[in-house]
């Protein structure tokens, strides 16, 4: 498998679940900088432009963290990364939804590209007041969701990785104070072997 990942973006979800997984995989590094992601050697491969990217074993490529995630869980049933049960599972899969669709897509992109949400750059620091609050009522919700356990489903999940990289860009990146139980959460992720690998491989100091 290939992974084609942006050091520090949202793909460094799906590289940690590659690296519990265990697996021999290559890591592609894409510079958005540079606006990489809209050459012809990745649209090629991916035309939506985006990471994370996985150029699977037969040569498919599968696009989308949550879609992602699901069939590195499912097709590597021994690394446990998806619940057993379907009340864990479907709580595995509405964190995850929730991170991406709304923590990412809404709120944190409100905050860094808020000229794609108004015509208007007078009223962009309006967008980017609503996109800090949208990001911080997820950490209150996924608080809630981490109250009296370890990680959201029970047990590590897909979910974990997810809430990982916007605990990242939160805690790391725009210095906040995040809410004690996902604080923990980020800290435990952090003991990850998985996740100190990761973030090596990417140039991230923990």
């Amino acid at each position: 498998m290939k992974l084609y990942y942006t050091p520090g973006a949202c793909s460094i979800g799906i590289h940690v679940l590659l690296e519990e997984i265990g697996k021999p995989y290559e890591a592609q590094k894409l510079n958005l900088q540079e606006q990489e992601q809209y050459k012809p050697e990745f649209t090629s491969i991916n035309p939506k432009s985006k990471v994370p990217t996985l150029v699977r074993d037969d040569g498919s490529v599968l696009t989308e963290f949550p879609a992602i995630a699901y069939y590195l869980a499912r097709s590597n049933p021994d690394a446990r990364l998806w619940p057993d049960d379907v009340d864990s599972q479907a709580r595995a899969m509405e964190a995850m939804d929730y991170v991406v669709a709304t923590m990412h897509m809404q709120g944190f992109a409100r905050m860094v590209r808020p000229g794609n949400y108004t015509p208007n750059a007078a009223d962009e620091e309006k967008v980017k007041a609503k996109g800090q609050e949208m990001f911080a009522k997820g950490f209150t919700l996924m608080d809630k969701a981490l109250d009296g356990r370890d990680y959201l489903a029970g047990q590590y999940s897909i979910a974990d990785a997810a809430l990982f990289y916007v605990e990242w860009w939160g805690g790391k990146r725009m210095k906040m104070t995040l809410p004690p139980n996902c604080a923990a959460h980020f800290e435990r992720m952090l003991a990850r072997p998985a996740v100190q690998r990761t973030l090596q491989q990417e140039g991230l100091a923990a």
